[in-house]
């Protein structure tokens, strides 16, 4: 997750290839965690390492998501 975040600058394709990486590795490390706490393989403070970095891959993917959504005035 390298990607600045002032997405302002970038175009709407470079927004959704960066869309869709950010979705696959929130995929990821939700799977990771998963098995994580069903095996028991890791302690509390990586498990909630990696539960902070897939929330700030979701606060990414929202923002990016309001950025490619045309404003709708009804």
């Amino acid at each position: 997750m390298n990607a600045p975040s002032d997405i302002s600058m970038k175009t709407d394709d470079v927004l959704r290839v960066e869309l869709e990486v950010f979705r696959q590795e929130h995929r990821d490390l939700d799977e990771a965690i998963t098995a994580m706490v069903d095996r028991g393989t890791a302690d509390q403070l990586t498990i909630q390492r990696l539960k902070k970095k897939k929330l700030r891959l979701k606060d990414m993917i929202a923002l990016i998501e309001d950025r490619l959504t045309p404003d709708i005035i009804a």
